[in-house]
């Protein structure tokens, strides 16, 4: 993989959330985007279309978790991560170079904890604005219509917080 890729590791949520909200095609600047099998598995069986979009390509990574490290394993284990969590651990160890998109706190945490840049869908949706490919007042919109659109589970508090970071997003 080239350096320069910017390449992600997709585990369920972030690809059912930001589907669910009409913005998965703010993943198709990022090249490749892995998704690793557990984690193709769990969004087959939630929400199979947002695998088949056609502005977005996913690829499909054969990994298992007998490839984690013996540090992953025991996160793993403490975390009680599932399958998909643990492919896509296991694809990080495979390109730890990538962003891995989750929104499963202890997942993320697991990451951190290895060294891992993540981000998730709230991420995504914020950059999105930085990025010129939703404009302030959509991802505004999205973030405030995301309770009633998205299974994300946020609270309202943080939900609050992340609305008034998008409506003070620098563009300069």
């Amino acid at each position: 993989m080239n350096s320069h890729d910017q390449s992600i590791v997709c585990d369920a949520g972030p690809l059912i959330h930001l589907d669910e909200v009409g913005c998965l095609d703010l993943l198709s600047d990022f090249s490749p985007i892995w998704v690793p099998t557990g984690v193709w598995q769990e969004v087959e069986q939630h929400r199979p279309q947002a695998l088949h979009r056609n502005n977005i390509a996913l690829q499909k990574l054969s990994v298992d978790d007998s490839e984690l490290s013996a540090t992953t394993r025991h996160l793993v284990d403490i975390f009680e991560l599932d399958l998909g969590e643990r492919t896509a651990l296991s694809a990080m160890r495979r390109y730890p170079q990538a962003i891995f998109l989750t929104d499963d706190a202890a997942a993320r945490l697991a990451a951190q904890t290895l060294g891992y840049r993540v981000h998730g869908t709230i991420g995504i949706l914020l950059r999105s604005i930085r990025r010129r490919q939703r404009s302030q007042q959509e991802v505004v919109s999205i973030l405030q219509d995301l309770p009633a659109r998205s299974t994300l589970h946020i609270t309202k508090t943080l939900l609050q917080e992340v609305i008034s970071s998008a409506q003070n997003t620098d563009l300069a």
